[in-house]
């Protein structure tokens, strides 16, 4: 997907790379191998600028950590999973923490934003599971583009509409597989408290459990606003 000189590409569940004119690339929630959706020629990203992660589950912090290792990427997160990601054994200028409403400049000049959601986040793996901080999501204004709100794992809050009034985001990434998070019906009142112009669906079908489908969102959304369904890849 192309919008005002801004690449856009789903890789599966809720990640995805955002690529600039300049070829600036960004990385959110990067769950590429082991996710049954993610092509096999997108599974090693090799040219990434910077990384965001929405909360510490396993299908969103994904490959960061090798990601970051091998491109030199910087890591945007809540501050206890960038302990977490030093732990992993990534430098602390590498690894950007800070916590809700607090914003940093990224590479390409994308002003981020982490704001609120309605979830979980421990981190699981291993050894017994640590905190992953609170979960969030990510305000993304690209310069001279579009503002996108990614909702990391989420239901719906009220407070969507202060995400809205404030930082007036032109597209919505918003999770719709229900069950770990909202599904259609609940996606579909958060893009009106949002104010969206175009919904891209995310998080469904990775697995059989997350049975919420775009056609869902569309017939819910009344036509209030656009579901761009992406193919992925």
């Amino acid at each position: 997907m192309q919008h005002d000189g801004l690449e856009i590409t789903w890789l599966g569940h809720a990640a995805f790379r955002f690529r600039l004119d300049d070829g600036t690339t960004l990385l959110i929630d990067p769950f590429l191998n082991g996710n049954p959706l993610c092509p096999p020629g997108e599974t090693n990203q090799e040219q990434v600028d910077a990384v965001f992660i929405t909360h510490g589950h396993a299908d969103h912090i994904g490959d960061v950590v090798d990601i970051a290792g091998s491109a030199g990427a910087a890591v945007f997160s809540i501050y206890e999973i960038k302990n977490w990601l030093m732990w992993q054994g990534l430098g602390d200028e590498q690894t950007i923490g800070l916590n809700k409403g607090g914003t940093v400049t990224a590479p390409g000049g994308v002003e981020a934003t982490f704001v609120h959601a309605v979830h979980s986040s421990g981190i699981y793996g291993d050894e017994r599971m640590p905190t992953g901080g609170s979960p969030g999501g990510w305000v993304l204004d690209f310069p001279n583009g579009p503002t996108i709100y990614h909702a990391g794992d989420t239901d719906v809050f009220g407070d969507m509409s202060l995400i809205g009034e404030l930082w007036e985001p032109n597209i919505a990434c918003l999770p719709i597989g229900g069950h770990f998070t909202m599904g259609p019906r609940s996606a579909a009142k958060a893009a009106r408290l949002l104010g969206v112009e175009t919904v891209i669906p995310m998080h469904f079908g990775t697995f059989p459990i997350l049975a919420g489908r775009p056609d869902q969102l569309h017939q819910h959304g009344g036509g209030d606003f656009e579901v761009r369904e992406l193919v992925v890849g």
